[in-house]
């Protein structure tokens, strides 16, 4: 976890004051998006939070897929939490996470050379100087030591910052390969560098211990007063949907129901838990895969948007599910 240091942004610059840290209000969102990404659901999820975290009585937060982090943001600047786990297996979402957490001030300066070279660029160009820089980190990938923080992450991050910005529908997607296949967006003037935010997700994310990890190892991490979010690839709301192509890894029905052990193992050591996934019967009313395997807990519907799809007309409301093992009041 970072060191508790609270920083003060002020004309686009961070300086250090003396006061711990404590988590507050500073505008962080989610930089980046990603599939299943939960910023349109944050005003439903805030009714189904534990009475206890909306009384701020708990300290600690897990998120094991943690996305695009909107849950982590709602929470860390609302409701009093002290630390946080974040947790996934994609590598690149954590080595970019890490580094907005450690060096801010570096990544920013690479992104401001993308803003300030893209943008002067005509149509044509940009979609050159795209598919290059696609090329360029789909072949870099097996030069960058994951493990091991470095300075090769900064461009890194960067450039996954860029072709998240300037790709088309503007989601991360990768191949079985692990090679990131999105094409080339259209955009007359897209924020690359997106200072003021990104200064204050480097502030809030001083309070999380960031990890590369399978969901199960919130297991050893657990603390006691704790609320735990999960937010799994979603299982396919049909036969041609798929939100799982954030990693080369899918996760099968199988991972949904060991998930799901895992829940009632949080739950019988009186964790709070919450979950979402898409609701199957969307599509087929006959579904009860969900409802199956967390019947002992309390399911709720809610309505989203889908805002994935490649067709915009496609994109209507549907409902996804968020499971408790908590009443809702």
């Amino acid at each position: 976890m970072a060191t508790a240091t609270k920083y003060k942004i002020k004309d686009d610059n961070v300086s250090t004051v003396e006061d711990p840290f404590k988590p507050y209000n500073v505008g962080a969102k989610p930089f980046l998006k990603w599939a299943g990404g939960k910023g349109q659901l944050l005003d439903k999820f805030q009714e189904l939070y534990p009475k206890q975290l909306k009384q701020k009585k708990i300290k600690t937060f897990y998120e094991p897929f943690l996305g695009s982090g909107a849950v982590f943001f709602d929470i860390a600047q609302h409701y009093g939490i002290e630390s946080a786990y974040l947790y996934d297996i994609n590598d690149e979402l954590i080595l970019t996470y890490k580094v907005i957490q450690k060096d801010v001030t570096k990544l920013l300066d690479f992104l401001y050379r993308y803003q300030k070279s893209y943008i002067k660029l005509d149509k044509k160009q940009r979609q050159e100087f795209f598919y290059d820089q696609r090329t360029n980190y789909n072949l870099q990938r097996f030069n960058i030591d994951y493990d091991k923080y470095s300075e090769q992450w900064f461009p890194r991050a960067a450039q996954l910052i860029f072709l998240n910005r300037t790709c088309f529908n503007g989601l991360y997607r990768v191949n079985s390969k692990g090679e990131f296949n999105s094409p080339a967006g259209n955009y007359d003037n897209p924020t690359i560098c997106d200072e003021q935010n990104l200064l204050a997700v480097h502030q809030v994310l001083q309070i999380a211990e960031i990890k590369k990890a399978d969901f199960k190892e919130i297991v050893t991490d657990l603390k006691a007063k704790s609320f735990v979010y999960f937010d799994p690839p979603y299982r396919p709301i049909s036969k041609t949907a798929s939100f799982k192509a954030y990693s080369k890894q899918g996760f099968t029905d199988n991972e949904q129901i060991q998930l799901a052990k895992l829940f009632r193992q949080l739950d019988k050591k009186g964790t709070l838990v919450m979950l979402s996934n898409s609701d199957p019967k969307n599509y087929d009313p006959m579904d009860n895969f969900f409802d199956d395997i967390y019947s002992d807990y309390n399911i709720t519907r809610v309505p989203a948007r889908r805002m994935i799809n490649s067709n915009p007309t496609k994109r209507g409301a549907i409902n996804e599910i968020v499971v408790t093992n908590y009443s809702i009041t």
